[in-house]
């Protein structure tokens, strides 16, 4: 993974819980850490919503300060020179389509100077709606990169049913994250598993990740 990790993807696709998996993963490892949540499309599930989670993990949260209230515009401000200059890994988790996109657009030209750091990962989850088949999924990935005037670098299959998840879900998922990768032109980094359904027929092709999103009649 490269210093800077920005993370897209359609609503449902799992970004957040992406997100915080890689940045928890990475301070474990004993890395400064900085999550920027400009995730402004949904107001559910988000990674402000998990201040406590990072805090816990010595992971620095940047927000809207309209975050988690009843108002939630895209008023949030942050160094890019600084945080992308000093030790550690900056993790953005971007808004679900081309509209949250818009918000990174605004910080195009301060990641320029350093777009050879720069990983923009697009999570992908073919049990969703509007992303069911890969040219669906395709579509959003070049409305997100125009919008936010950045080119993507990896794909993330993210394919899971929540609760209903099991082996089989995410090895039938894997047509589907070849077609995007292939659409795309982009390597999949990963395809992630929850560590729940662990097993030997998913050991050599997925990367567990714990689930810190739940629906709210899961919590």
């Amino acid at each position: 993974m490269k210093k800077i990790i920005v993370i897209t993807g359609h609503y449902g696709s799992g970004k957040t819980n992406i997100s915080a998996n890689l940045a928890i993963k990475l301070s474990k490892a004993g890395e400064k850490v900085t999550v920027v949540d400009l995730d402004i499309v949904n107001p559910y599930f988000r990674t402000a919503d998990f201040g406590d989670l990072f805090e816990k993990n010595n992971i620095t949260l940047i927000s809207s300060m309209y975050a988690n209230t009843n108002l939630d515009i895209p008023a949030i401000s942050f160094d890019v020179e600084r945080l992308a200059t000093e030790d550690g890994y900056l993790i953005i988790d971007v808004g679900g389509d081309e509209t949250g996109a818009t918000a990174l657009g605004r910080y195009h030209e301060p990641f320029m100077q350093f777009k050879n750091d720069i990983d923009m990962l697009y999570v992908v989850n073919c049990y969703r709606y509007m992303t069911r088949f890969s040219d669906e999924a395709l579509e959003l990935f070049h409305d997100i990169e125009r919008t936010a005037r950045f080119s993507h670098t990896g794909i993330i299959n993210n394919s899971n049913l929540g609760e209903m998840t099991t082996a089989r879900t995410v090895l039938d998922s894997l047509t589907f994250a070849k077609e995007v990768s292939e659409g795309t032109g982009l390597p999949i980094i990963f395809t992630a598993a929850p560590r729940s359904i662990k097993c030997d027929e998913l050991n050599e092709i997925a990367e567990y990740v714990d689930i810190y999103v739940k629906p709210l009649w899961a919590e």
